[in-house]
């Protein structure tokens, strides 16, 4: 990511910050340095852009490759725009292309960085907060990493699903929570742990957004690394 990554960060992030004015709580609570995941609810496209810009330190997470696959000038935008806010791209589906996804976020964390991630696996189509997916709770337990819970407000009104282009007129709230260790539920083998690690982090998540619970699963098709549950055997419900 390199030079493009270094520039955008030092452009788009006080950009956005002018532009949106993000009212931004718990910025303490996230560590300086090491590997931390992002663990948020998902309201709008324009999560993956409020977090980088919000968030002390950089962040990276995934993104669908086709956002890096365009061909002209207008795929030359896409790709530079999502190298520079910090996205990775990943092959969607199950099998071997959601472990590469794994491996993607796995390996970054090792290297001492931050990721994002959004344990219901898609955008909330009724704003309501779906239960979580136990791919976010296998990673923290694989390899130790603290798990920052975040709860965004507005970015449903600031860019609502199938909106062409965000709105000007609509303040963002981002607020971050203190740091879980989930080691105390068990092994990342372990199916219990992972839902009883996944129920706390979107415990913490329901504190921060205040989001009605739906009280199910958000059975629309998920992405990135949420799909590792068709990978994970016996993901407890």
């Amino acid at each position: 990511m390199g030079a493009t990554y270094a520039l955008g960060r030092f452009i788009i992030t006080p950009l956005g910050r002018l532009v949106y004015r993000p009212h931004v709580e718990g910025k303490a609570n996230v560590p300086k340095s090491g590997p931390v995941i992002f663990a948020s609810n998902h309201l709008s496209f324009i999560d993956s852009i409020a977090i980088p810009v919000a968030a002390p330190r950089p962040v990276h997470f995934l993104a669908k490759s086709s956002y890096f696959d365009g061909k002209g000038l207008s795929g030359w935008a896409s790709r530079e725009f999502f190298t520079a806010i910090g996205a990775i791209p990943v092959q969607r589906g199950a099998g071997q292309a959601a472990l590469d996804a794994l491996d993607q976020q796995r390996r970054l964390l090792e290297e001492g960085k931050a990721v994002a991630l959004y344990p219901e696996g898609t955008r909330s189509l009724d704003g309501r907060l779906y239960k979580g997916r136990t791919g976010v709770a296998f990673l923290a337990l694989q390899t130790g990493a603290p798990v920052v819970p975040v709860g965004l407000i507005g970015t449903d009104k600031v860019m609502p699903v199938g909106a062409k282009m965000p709105s000007l007129s609509e303040r963002v709230s981002v607020r971050f929570g203190k740091p879980i260790d989930v080691s105390h539920h068990g092994t990342a083998e372990s199916g219990r742990a992972r839902r009883l690690a996944t129920d706390e982090i979107m415990a913490a998540i329901h504190a921060l957004s205040g989001q009605e619970l739906a009280n199910a699963y958000n059975e629309s098709p998920a992405h990135g690394i949420d799909r590792i549950k068709q990978v994970l055997p016996h993901e407890r419900r």
